[in-house]
């Protein structure tokens, strides 16, 4: 069984709230103090890092792909850095529509996929759906012969998109965020969940510091295993997580593990 190994590393980061300039300088400032001469595959970043949680500030934040000065900064960082880059996201345009969108980066410089959000989070005062459209499908890029399904946010609560990542052959994982202090709890549950039930290497990676309304974002991003184990973690501020993967030991699990045979054809329930 051929084992594939990569080096992950992910950006925790405290955006400047509507300010897309001072969030470019700050990510390039970053990453020369905790990532300057060090070598990985792929390089993560978090939800909405241009612009910050704050979706009254989304629309003007907005750039079209064609002429984006954040995929700019982004194809000439991977090439700096020689990596992948899942860029979090930032605010896309395209003719009268607005998504959030993870633009994903190879080492060349060129942008290969883009990935929209599907879950919009329009609740507790939170009006996302409001200012963006919804994505209508999973993306799944191949980065070093590992298979990485993208999901953001609010798509953690929905377990379906995580199992069609496994179902067509994930291996990694990974949910960028801007997840809030107030809901800690939920975030640990719901990320070690996805990494055990489906078997696969995850990455959750969440902005951290303080919102426009006086709330925080949680800033607590980790790295687990296939068996939920924590790789590597930052619990506050800004700084660089890092972790080698290996899928040998994962596919040797699986293969005594095999929790997908299991699945029913359908689950119609009989009400009694």
């Amino acid at each position: 069984m051929e084992d594939i190994k990569i080096k992950i590393a992910a950006l925790q980061m405290e955006s400047v709230i509507g300010d897309v300039y001072a969030n470019h300088k700050k990510l390039v400032e970053l990453l020369d103090k905790h990532a300057g001469g060090k070598c990985f595959d792929v390089l993560i970043l978090p939800e909405v890092w241009t612009v910050g949680w704050e979706c009254s500030e989304f629309i003007k934040s907005a750039e079209e792909t064609s002429d984006s000065k954040t995929i700019s900064l982004l194809s000439n960082l991977a090439q700096k850095y020689n990596t992948y880059i899942l860029g979090g996201s930032f605010i896309e345009k395209e003719g009268n529509a607005y998504y959030n969108t993870c633009p994903v980066i190879n080492p060349s410089g060129n942008l290969i996929a883009k990935y929209r959000k599907n879950h919009l989070f329009s609740y507790y005062c939170c009006g996302e759906g409001s200012y963006v459209s919804a994505g209508e499908s999973p993306v799944m890029v191949n980065i070093k012969e590992i298979n990485a399904g993208l999901t953001i946010c609010y798509d953690i609560r929905f377990p379906e998109i995580y199992r069609a990542y496994r179902c067509a052959g994930a291996d990694l994982i990974v949910n960028m965020a801007a997840w809030p202090l107030s809901r800690a709890d939920h975030w640990l549950a719901l990320t070690r969940a996805r990494a055990v039930e489906n078997q696969v290497f995850f990455v959750s990676l969440t902005q951290s510091g303080k919102l426009a309304d006086g709330s925080y974002n949680l800033g607590h991003s980790l790295i687990y295993d296939f068996n939920g184990a924590v790789l590597s973690e930052i619990n506050s501020g800004e700084g660089l997580i890092e972790a080698d993967i290996s899928t040998k030991e994962m596919y040797e699990f699986r293969q005594k593990c095999t929790v997908l045979k299991d699945i029913h054809k359908n689950y119609e329930v009989r009400v009694c």
